[in-house]
């Protein structure tokens, strides 16, 4: 490697953060300064294109993905024909359905997927959800065997591939047909149809699909099979709205196909045509078109907070329902519980973040237990400490001898087949998951050697070798290129997520024109580079760490900003922030 190829951008080799820049290398300007040659587009826009590894013939075809050009054939998924053709008997024959889904919004928005379709269709099921501290994650044999009895159909949804026992408790007397996503063992349980892209049968192709988008799948399946016959189903791009929440929610990764899903799915939700998500977004205060972030910061947690501290049912209820002044009773009662979630997860951040620091923040697992944690945040704290350290994470709530905790992952470690191993081998009681995200239960004594295998697995997976002291940028800009335009143009490359991160750039050398404190923690400040009008920037947490007490003293130094760029939207205008992320002296 060149000398030139190694160098920290702009220098920073340990920036406020304690983090070193990483700008693009010779190789991809070489690749940008060709991209914009060919495709007359915009350079910061080109850079995102080259970050995504797209070459300029394809170019044309990311801006725009066609759903109908990416949309894979249903019948690719085992049992998928199956699955289908069951729940269209179902139909016809009037027969007594039951949705079985998990409490998040995965689970929830793949429950009201189904509900609604057959609603559409003239017919009602009975939608069950278990709660997660007395019933735990996935079907229970009391629950499934209850189903049975008054169920001809039972549909697990976002759950079940690994439900041996009650799959076949229920499979005595009635079909169960399983719409999942998370990973699969060695052997299936005794389902009538079981359709997962990441059963191990399965080519892989589509292991990046959430729940919804399986069930979006089936349903697809059975408008085509409808079609076949002369009728006709109802209308699936208008139910983009969920699979686009589903997929953001669970942090799918937002590549190929689930690209084109959450674009159209945004398209949807901003036409606000489905009560309980208009509800949701009016008490969350959203006031401007939907994004990416609106799906995952805003009106996901608000659909989690029932199944995390509340009703089990409340998200997927919300998400269903076709009545007006239900959405609001039930989006109202949503936003305390987030509320509420969020002074409890607060308390237990800090403490188990105390601990992973206490323990070591450099191997290539982070992890923290305690006594009495509510297990209804441990997978958010467990989120929050993948994100301070970029590793995988896990976060475990002890009651009663017995720890129930929640796993995070990096882009490229697969956490849920390391999970799936430890289980294996006998030092978890259970676990499982998909590449992101997992969920374990533990004896409280096993904890400290099951954490210590976990972390072997997952380094040689070559978790821990990217540090967090790597900021990776998209480039340099001036204040003055900082506009409506830019942040449109590199928009086109959306939406940004998982897999695909919004880009993020250096302001070299600029100065503070201004500065006001927002609350305890947050900061707002102007900034410019003396050629151009300032620039605004939002710093959220910055006296949580070191970035607040630098700007506030900057004591009329330059200073070198790193940060998202993005559009506010308040009292009727439209202006340009830089979320910041990072600074350093000049």
């Amino acid at each position: 490697m060149s000398d030139t190829a190694s160098r920290a951008f702009l220098n920073v080799e340990t920036s406020a953060t304690g983090r070193r820049w990483v700008g693009p290398g010779i190789e991809a300007d070489r690749l940008a300064e060709a991209m914009v040659q060919q495709t007359r587009l915009p350079m910061a826009l080109v850079r995102v294109l080259v970050a995504r590894g797209v070459a300029p013939a394809d170019a044309a075809r990311f801006l725009d993905p066609k759903l109908s050009d990416l949309l894979p054939d249903p019948r690719g998924l085992k049992d998928m024909g199956t699955a289908a053709a069951r729940f269209l008997r179902a139909l016809k024959g009037r027969e007594r359905i039951a949705v079985f889904a998990d409490y998040d919004v995965d689970g929830g928005s793949s429950a009201a997927l189904l509900l609604i379709w057959l609603r559409a269709m003239g017919h009602m099921a009975t939608l069950y959800i278990p709660d997660r501290i007395d019933e735990g994650y996935g079907p229970n044999v009391p629950a499934m065997e209850a189903l049975a009895a008054n169920h001809d159909l039972i549909v697990c949804v976002d759950c079940g591939t690994l439900s041996h026992e009650p799959v076949a408790a229920a499979a005595r007397a009635a079909d169960v047909v399983i719409l999942d996503h998370h990973l699969g063992g060695e052997t299936l349980p005794p389902a009538l149809a079981v359709v997962n892209p990441n059963r191990q049968d399965e080519t892989g192709d589509l292991a990046h699909l959430c729940a919804a988008s399986v069930v979006f799948l089936m349903l697809v399946e059975v408008n085509r099979l409808l079609r076949d016959e002369g009728a006709k189903g109802p209308d699936l791009m208008a139910m983009l709205d969920l699979v686009a929440l589903a997929t953001v929610a669970d942090v799918a990764p937002l590549i190929g196909v689930n690209r084109a899903l959450v674009r159209q799915g945004l398209k949807v939700l901003a036409r606000r045509e489905r009560v309980g998500l208009r509800a949701l977004a009016d008490v969350a205060r959203m006031d401007q078109t939907p994004n990416a972030y609106h799906l995952g910061f805003l009106l996901g947690p608000r659909v989690n907070a029932g199944g995390r501290i509340g009703a089990a049912d409340l998200g997927a209820r919300l998400l269903a329902t076709d009545d007006p002044r239900e959405a609001a009773a039930l989006a109202e009662r949503l936003d305390q519980l987030n509320t509420e979630r969020r002074d409890i997860e607060a308390r237990v951040r800090d403490t188990a973040l105390a601990q992973a620091e206490a323990r070591g923040l450099d191997g290539p697992l982070v992890w923290a237990a305690g006594q009495g944690w509510h297990p209804g945040v441990v997978g958010i704290v467990a989120a929050r400490l993948k994100e301070a350290t970029n590793r995988p994470a896990v976060v475990i709530g002890v009651e009663g001898g017995i720890g129930k905790g929640s796993a995070r992952s990096v882009s490229g470690v697969d956490l849920g087949a390391a999970v799936q191993r430890v289980a294996a081998e006998g030092l978890f009681l259970k676990g499982g998951g998909h590449k992101m995200a997992a969920g374990l239960t533990v004896e409280e004594d096993k904890i400290e050697a099951a954490m210590a295998r976990l972390g072997e697995l997952l380094a040689r997976q070559g978790a821990g070798v990217a540090g967090p002291r790597d900021l990776r940028l998209d480039g340099l800009l001036m204040p003055g290129a900082a506009t409506t335009t830019l942040i449109e143009d590199i928009e086109k490359a959306g939406p940004f997520g998982q897999s695909a991160p919004a880009p993020r750039f250096a302001f070299a050398a600029v100065a503070i024109t201004y500065l006001r404190r927002m609350g305890e923690t947050h900061l707002r400040f102007g900034f410019t580079d003396g050629t151009s009008p300032a620039l605004e920037a939002i710093a959220f947490g910055a006296f949580d760490g070191p970035l607040g007490p630098l700007i506030e003293n900057h004591g009329g130094m330059r200073l070198h900003l790193a940060g998202r760029l993005e559009l506010n939207h308040w009292g009727g205008k439209t202006k340009v922030q830089l979320r910041l992320e990072d600074a350093t002296r000049a």
